[in-house]
């Protein structure tokens, strides 16, 4: 989406909710609150919201009326209406969908939304093909998958588990500091916590995994222009957009760590006019640490290999020179089943507008966000994207 370098497409609002555990509410009620807020931070009326793009929620079994029924609980009436199944992928999805919608002259002002209750209410059966295969050995979910991932990289290159624990200790010290990061997880860690941390799918610790939990979030994606009129001063400009779905179907790529942001990484780099040491903050995706570290490699900020020793020479906190998921991240923040990308794109929209409390970063211009979704069988994730957003001059 070269396109969006002219700077044309304007992020002007955001919202989200507290991350709690076993909140026993719904989806839809979650939606109903974020929506509500937005609406009220952005002095806009449900009637001047033409445009819905929304994630799938695990908790609602993958209901084929998602998008039509959270619009009428809701009360929108949209043009344009959208759901995607990218997985994590997702969030950032729906922003560059938006997008695209309403430079097609589709819609206007477009809320992309997110909100899953996966820890009170999970209806997910997360089984793909070749199940004759899972099924005997255990291999079930993303846990697993992840542990292999790890495995293969580790034989390659050899442990990188000090450089996951210095990720593991400064994603958590900024949950610490994240009014909305789940209560459980908002206690500080050492390194040495981590790494006596118990093993739950080798070579994989507790503290490299995300916990579920229930929440939301929603953005006011429109276009710049629109944004002028309406009277907003402050935006934020997605001005690069890539994504890649079935990285390799013919498993032409003799390395199972290697993924889609391999392309789409770069292309994006390209896209936006800048090199990887201009790009000021990260929010990659990550429900495992050791895919923080996979996408630092094949984006480009580094050698495959060289992620541990990238990580060692960086202060990686969010006061430091290259900060990384500043709020914690969904590994310390919390993951709302679906809606989990959201966590890190509206920790990358309150930094960039300004809104990070103790954990903003001053001066803060661009920020690279991240997503992944869907685990094949013995092959890495599907779903690779990759975003840049620029804070407006």
């Amino acid at each position: 989406m070269k396109w969006l370098q002219n700077r044309g497409i304007a992020i002007v609002g955001f919202a989200d909710t507290p991350l709690v555990r076993n909140s026993g509410r719904s989806a839809a009620e979650i939606a109903g609150e974020v929506v509500g807020k937005l609406l009220a931070e952005a002095r806009l009326e449900r009637r001047d919201i033409d445009g819905l793009a929304v994630t799938l929620a695990m908790s609602e079994a993958a209901n084929p009326f998602w998008s039509n029924l959270l619009a009428e609980h809701l009360g929108l009436s949209p043009r344009w209406c959208q759901a995607t199944d990218l997985g994590g992928a997702s969030n950032l999805g729906n922003i560059a969908r938006a997008a695209a919608a309403i430079q097609a002259g589709m819609c206007e002002a477009v809320i992309c939304l997110g909100a899953d209750a996966v820890s009170s209410h999970d209806a997910t059966n997360q089984t793909g093909h070749r199940t004759e295969f899972c099924t005997p050995v255990g291999y079930s979910g993303p846990l697993v998958a992840f542990g292999l991932l790890s495995t293969a990289y580790n034989a390659r290159f050899g442990n990188p588990e000090r450089a996951l624990a210095k990720l593991a200790v400064a994603q958590r010290a900024g949950a610490v500091a994240n009014e909305i990061a789940c209560e459980v997880l908002r206690k500080p860690i050492t390194e040495q916590d981590y790494l006596a941390s118990r093993f739950v799918s080798h070579p994989l610790r507790l503290l490299d995994c995300v916990m579920r939990c229930d929440g939301g979030y929603a953005v006011l994606v429109t276009s710049t222009q629109r944004a002028r009129e309406l009277g907003y001063t402050q935006m934020v400009h997605p001005i690069a957009y890539r994504e890649l779905v079935n990285f390799d179907p013919g498993q032409t790529v003799d390395e199972l760590t290697t993924s889609g942001f391999s392309v789409v990484g770069p292309e994006a780099l390209n896209d936006a006019g800048v090199r990887p040491g201009d790009i000021q903050m990260l929010a990659p995706y990550d429900d495992f640490l050791i895919a923080v570290l996979l996408q630092l490699e094949q984006i480009g900020f580094c050698r495959p290999g060289q992620g541990a020793a990238f990580l060692a020479e960086r202060a990686i906190g969010f006061h430091g020179d290259l900060p990384i998921n500043t709020g914690g991240g969904q590994v310390s923040a919390g993951q709302p089943g679906l809606a989990g990308g959201g966590v890190n794109l509206i920790e990358a929209l309150k930094q960039l507008f300004g809104k990070a409390g103790p954990r903003q970063k001053p001066g803060v211009r661009n920020v690279m966000a991240t997503g992944i979704g869907v685990i094949p069988y013995a092959h890495n994730w599907s779903s690779s994207n990759v975003a840049i957003l620029e804070r407006s001059a």
